[in-house]
């Protein structure tokens, strides 16, 4: 349609002051937001110069504020790239405003400020560090520019006192600043007085200040100006037929053309996002349940009692009585407030304090969404609303695990030290509930459906059941089903970073259940899940991996089918049975790897295709019990087309923003694979065995960040950890590997997957693993042994590494055979290695003579160290030339062994503290003899800080120093 006007339809129109006030504000914020964030986070390093650090120094100047340190040069930088817009329109507004016929000033004016924004961008972006002489050459540019700008200006100054008089004073503000600046500057450099660079840096943010306020004052004569956008076309004024609208008219029948004709509404969009939090807080509590319950079967090495707590979600079954039930649905918001007692649970010190808070909350959890989704089971599309929120909410889960490294930030086993968002969390997780629960239908009703009779209340818990627990077991984390298919290197699989995939088939699986519900209800639907579930189970690398993701679509899609057909019934039978079922499964899982040390246990014994077969059937008894629709495919399709859910269409959208996040995550995750050891100059390698006790410490709080510290300070390139599969519910679906290789810029071989029963053995090493294979060693009797054997390039040569956890005391016969087994392994293997193991024997007694000796070719890092019971490092091949025993602190039960070698040479680690062996590769393996400290080179020494009482904890203990060998 033409325009109203001749000349155009206005569409736009502001003042030209506001390009000014912009300019001022954002370049303000360049600055001041760089010092804020400066003096809160390196306050101490940026008051320090050449000379003097605090209290003699203690403002910083300019340069050392936006100079190289992260985060504050790129707050700096950011805020600078948004000012060049206004800055370029500045320019561009005071040349209009000059220019005069016949006079070339306006021009060089309005070139100088060109020169001069491009030449700030030149010193803001070529640091010092990248280009010194680059950066001196932009920001003297700048400078000198900045007078030919300031006289240009004030001689092309309309006739405005005002505006003449603020240019005039700041201009000699600048100017006159200049005079101190150079003195104190030379008090400084020259003559080493302490304090002078302190007021150099004061008169330095003074020029900052009078710069910036000198082109503020074009504020006052652009407030003459109006920016006019003009519609010529009049394209805009909303009768064109955008893209959009073609699609939703071609395609209005469909989901797509729905979404196109979707009107935003804020308020649904926040009750969206709030639902969808809601959904986020339940699974985060409930995956965590598992985990502080595991704390204690732990540390007791055998049922402790505690165990009992996985029965708090079996609430539902009170919404038997309906007293309560009608109780609980009229005050749904005051039962959700009560369950978030579980995010409140890290503030509780107390292990056995925390169990129980967390288990009250995962109570109140499950009572308020089962009795949520009974009393909307009246109005499908609001069940479908609250179904696809909890829903999303497990991708939300996933995500914030993806992104925290396997750990969610408002479990109750982190707190702000060791990477928790908490309070964060709880404060999102009231405002959350409070707003969701504004509009909850308290009155029941008979459920809304499309027709069918009433099946079995069992079998649609049974279903419940299943998909619960494949959810909980299998896409809580997105890594779980990663680490089922991996088999070591060369890399024929996905890894952790892929897990990205993962959460888009989960978001898929969200979709299709909104798109093609009856098709999920299939049961050609159901045989497709299940081949994704035998894939899974019976493959490895991207064929398991395939047969995943169709088992992440699949789960996803049931939840409205299977969660609107357990409404039609009595909430006590189908959700309390469906929990029920579910913890049963949730034990199963767990049996099926701790069989030595539970009642029963040997039944289940590495029976996890039982466990997926019996979910499956769950699965199948649910859909069985769907009530399947009387009505014509037309009158289906024609209430499809005129009744769509509109609510649904906000919660595509957070997830479509919610997968996005996911990409991200995985693009920022994806490793470099570029890593060095750390002394490569003295051609060493640092080893060593470490029990992470599933990297929780004595507290209860997750440990990998302190493992992070003590490997990184220790200077270890190779480290074998022991007790590291933590890819089940009872152990919160995490893989402690992820971090600590991503952080100390590591390889990783996560050893054999959750799906293999073993206890877990990984290796991270700065070396490049060429090549890995896993074993699982004899164990007619007791627990399987998981073995690594990598090869790994170092310094141009190939060794080879060993990470092996032998079976318990109990078990005589299995670690006989375990010793065999691994002794031929060790004997027949061509390259220098080390083994990295947990052995169960006494030095020179029974297995030890079968690991060390002419049996296996291999030595004991120290033969002298009869202190020994679990941990030992043994080599071959390797000049070893020192060893180390570090204690724990609280972190674990075992310490962390060390031995340093000169390739080939490794170092032992033993017991339940941190062992580590120097060793230094491509020379010989020398004698016993121990040396002096003072005869060792410095880059094969142990750090001295763990000498005496050490830090934090750690510190050398049993020789209480470290040893070092001729």
């Amino acid at each position: 349609m033409a325009p109203k006007f001749k000349d155009g339809d206005v569409v736009v129109a502001f003042s030209g002051k506001w390009v000014s006030w912009a300019h001022t504000a954002v370049a303000y914020a360049a600055f001041f937001g760089a010092l804020i964030t400066g003096m809160y986070l390196h306050y101490h390093k940026i008051v320090e110069n050449e000379y003097y650090g605090y209290p003699q120094e203690w403002f910083p100047s300019v340069s050392a504020t936006i100079g190289d340190r992260y985060p504050e040069r790129s707050v700096f930088q950011i805020f600078i790239a948004i000012t060049s817009g206004p800055r370029f329109a500045l320019v561009f507004l005071w040349y209009i405003l000059t220019a005069r016929p016949n006079t070339a000033l306006p021009k060089i004016v309005a070139g100088t400020g060109i020169f001069r924004t491009i030449t700030c961008g030149g010193w803001t972006y070529v640091t010092s560090t990248d280009d010194h002489g680059w950066h001196d050459i932009f920001m003297i540019s700048y400078l000198v520019a900045t007078l030919p700008w300031t006289l240009g200006c004030l001689a092309l100054s309309p006739n405005n006192p005002k505006a003449v008089r603020y240019r005039k004073i700041l201009a000699g503000c600048f100017f006159g600043t200049l005079v101190p600046l150079i003195y104190f500057f030379i008090q400084h450099k020259v003559h080493k007085i302490a304090g002078a660079y302190t007021i150099y840096a004061f008169f330095e943010w003074a020029l900052i200040l009078f710069d910036v306020g000198f082109d503020a004052v074009t504020a006052l004569d652009f407030e003459n100006f109006e920016l006019v956008v003009r519609d010529v076309k009049g394209t805009s004024r909303g009768t064109t037929q955008l893209v959009a609208d073609a699609v939703a008219e071609k395609q209005k029948d469909k989901p797509i053309g729905q979404a196109f004709r979707q009107v935003i509404s804020l308020g649904e969009t926040l009750d969206a996002i709030a639902d969808v939090y809601n959904g986020f807080v339940f699974w985060s509590m409930l995956t965590s349940l598992g985990l502080v319950v595991w704390y204690f079967p732990l540390w007791h090495m055998g049922i402790s009692g505690y165990e009992a707590m996985v029965m708090s979600t079996v609430s539902p079954f009170f919404l038997g009585i309906p007293s309560l039930r009608s109780l609980v649905i009229k005050h749904i918001r005051i039962v959700h407030l009560l369950s978030l007692l579980g995010l409140l649970a890290f503030l509780v010190k107390s292990p056995e304090l925390r169990l129980f808070a967390v288990g009250f909350g995962v109570s109140m959890s499950c009572l308020a969404w089962s009795a949520t989704w009974y009393a909307e089971r009246s109005q499908s599309s609001r069940l479908e609303s609250r179904i696809l929120a909890w829903s999303i909410g497990l991708i939300a889960s996933s995500i914030a695990k993806f992104a925290f490294w396997t750990n969610n930030p408002v479990w109750p086993i982190v707190h702000a030290q060791n990477g928790g968002w908490n309070k964060l969390g709880l404060a999102l997780a009231v405002l959350a509930v409070l707003r969701s629960t504004r509009s909850v239908n308290v009155s029941g009703g008979a459920p809304d459906s499309m027709g069918g009779s009433k099946s079995s209340p069992v079998l649609a818990g049974f279903g419940l059941a299943g998909l619960l627990f494949g959810l909980h077991s299998l896409l809580s984390d997105s890594s779980t089903m990663i680490l089922w298919v991996w088999e070591g290197y060369p890399v024929r699989g996905p890894i952790a970073a892929n897990g990205v995939l993962t959460i888009l088939a989960m978001g898929f699986g969200v979709v299709l259940q909104t798109t093609y519900r009856e098709m999920v209800t299939t049961w050609m639907y159901f045989l497709a899940s299940s081949l994704g579930a035998f894939l899974l189970t019976s493959f490895s690398n991207w064929t398991g991996y395939v047969g995943a993701l169709l088992l992440a679509i699949s789960l996803m899609s049931m939840a409205i089918p299977l969660i609107s057909s357990a409404v039609r019934h009595g909430p006590a039978t189908t959700f309390g049975i469906g929990f029920l079922v579910y913890n049963i499964l949730v034990l199963a899982h767990v049996w099926v790897v701790a069989y030595a040390f539970v009642p029963g246990g040997p039944v289940m014994r590495e029976h996890t295709d039982w466990v997926m077969t019996a979910t499956m059937l769950l699965v199948g008894a649910g859909l069985y019990a769907t009530p399947k629709p009387k009505r014509s495919l037309d009158a289906r399709k024609k209430a499809a087309r005129y009744n769509p859910s509109q609510r649904s269409f906000y919660y595509t959208y957070i997830l479509v923003a919610l997968e996005l996040l996911a990409i991200s995550v995985g693009y920022l995750r994806f490793p470099t694979n570029n890593y060095t050891p750390h002394h490569p100059e003295e051609k060493s390698m640092t080893a060593g065995i470490w029990t992470i006790h599933f990297s929780l410490d004595n507290d209860m709080w997750s440990s990998e960040r302190r493992m992070r510290d003590l490997i990184e300070e220790m200077e270890i390139d190779v480290i074998g950890l022991l007790e590291t599969d933590l890819q089940r519910i009872i152990m919160g679906n995490r893989d402690t590997t992820q971090f600590l290789a991503e952080d100390l810029g590591m390889y990783v071989d996560y050893g054999p997957g959750p799906n293999k029963h073993t206890w877990g053995a990984a290796l991270l090493s700065k070396f490049p693993i060429v090549n890995s294979t896993h074993h699982l060693l004899p164990s007619p009797v007791g627990e399987l042994a998981p073995a690594i054997h990598a090869t790994l390039e170092a310094y141009g040569e190939l060794i080879d590494v060993v990470v092996f956890h032998s079976g318990q005391e109990e078990d005589p016969e299995d670690r006989r055979q375990q010793s065999e087994y691994l002794s031929k392994l060790m004997k027949d293997s061509p390259r220098p290695l080390i083994l990295l193991s947990y052995l169960v024997i006494t030095p020179g007694e029974g297995n030890y003579n079968t690991y060390v000796g002419d049996k296996s070719g291999m030595r004991d890092i120290d033969p002298s160290d009869w202190d020994r019971w679990c941990e030992y490092i043994l080599y071959k091949g390797f000049k070893r030339t020192g060893y180390a025993r570090v204690s724990r602190s609280t972190i674990t039960d075992t310490e962390l062994q060390v031995g340093a070698i000169l390739i080939p040479r490794l170092r032992d680690l033993t017991d339940p503290r941190l062992q580590v062996g120097k060793f230094v590769v491509g020379q010989a393996e020398g004698s016993n003899e121990q040396i002096g400290e003072d005869q060792v080179a410095p880059g094969l020494r142990f750090p001295s800080m763990f000498r005496g009482e050490g830090v934090r904890g750690h510190r050398y203990h049993v020789f209480d120093e470290p040893r070092y060998y001729s």
